[in-house]
């Protein structure tokens, strides 16, 4: 066979795929991870854009975790999803651990925008850390309010993580450096719903959790104070394609009405409603909506 044959059997099967791929649906897709608080962004994005445009806004949530999420961002597969400064840092760009707030931001801005062709919005006004939980009477019968306090008990102590934070450069092998930790063998790692479960059945004894959990106040837990500030800021942040904006500028409205009207409580509150009295998120966001009049 000729190599002019060769080629054209090479390249036919590939215009033959690309033909065949599905267009890009004529509507804005939000994504999530998959744990609580991140579906009550992803639907309070998509019900903002809707109220602010008649546009009618595709839920794609439960998107595993942050890689997962990053990738299909990067992809098209969505146009929009909610990071954290932290994450999007140093385990989705590979950069050092920065601890001030705002050179963080504006190296994350920096970095999506030439690498990605992706906007970082505003921040939507709560910081969600990563916090080491205990049990409240392992905490009062230990006298432990710190990190620094706890060391000392960890070899005794089984730790529950999420399946990211024993990898991920600003988690677990820089905090067991920072403070010295040596837990009683590996990490018990699961889905980030089930780490309250086994903190409350003493399946494990400290959890890698969320600062914005609402099951660490509904449970009597203790989240344990960072007192040698290793965690980097985790401002929460709107990501979305530039492509996406151009495509349907009601978006960007729509982001700039977010911009700055969750608290840290209001966040646990919406997490809390969900995970401890069952109620539907798009319930729940609807009904913060309608407090902050947006």
């Amino acid at each position: 066979m000729s190599r002019r044959a060769l080629l054209v059997c090479f390249i036919l099967p590939l215009l033959a795929l690309s033909s065949c791929s599905p267009p890009r649906p004529n509507h804005p897709i939000i994504g999530a991870k998959n744990f609580t608080e991140q579906v009550v962004l992803g639907e309070l994005l998509a019900q903002e854009i809707e109220a602010k445009s008649n546009l009618k806004v595709e839920r794609r949530f439960y998107l595993a975790g942050s890689y997962i999420c990053n990738q299909a961002l990067v992809a098209g597969r969505i146009d929009a999803y909610v990071e954290y400064t932290g994450t999007a840092l140093t385990a989705i760009l590979k950069q050092s651990v920065d601890r001030n707030p705002e050179a963080a931001l504006n190296t994350v801005r920096r970095l999506y925008a030439s690498r990605y062709g992706i906007t970082v919005a505003e921040p939507l006004g709560f910081e969600n850390t990563f916090a080491m939980v205990i049990r409240g009477d392992d905490a009062r019968r230990l006298h432990l309010t710190t990190l620094s306090q706890a060391a000392p008990y960890s070899p005794q102590w089984r730790l529950g993580a999420g399946y990211e934070f024993e990898q991920r450069p600003d988690g677990l092998p820089g905090l067991s450096s920072a403070y010295n930790l040596h837990f009683n063998g590996a990490p018990r790692t699961m889905d980030l719903g089930l780490l309250y479960r086994a903190l409350n059945a003493h399946q494990v004894d400290m959890i890698a959790a969320n600062s914005t959990d609402g099951p660490i106040k509904a449970f009597g837990l203790v989240a344990l104070e960072d007192d040698r500030h290793y965690f980097p800021p985790y401002d929460a942040i709107p990501l979305v394609r530039d492509d996406a904006l151009r495509r349907w500028p009601q978006i960007s409205t729509a982001l700039h009405a977010l911009a700055g009207k969750i608290t840290a409580d209001d966040m646990r509150a919406m997490n809390e409603a969900v995970d401890g009295q069952h109620r539907d998120p798009a319930d729940v966001v609807r009904e913060f909506r309608m407090k902050k009049s947006l």
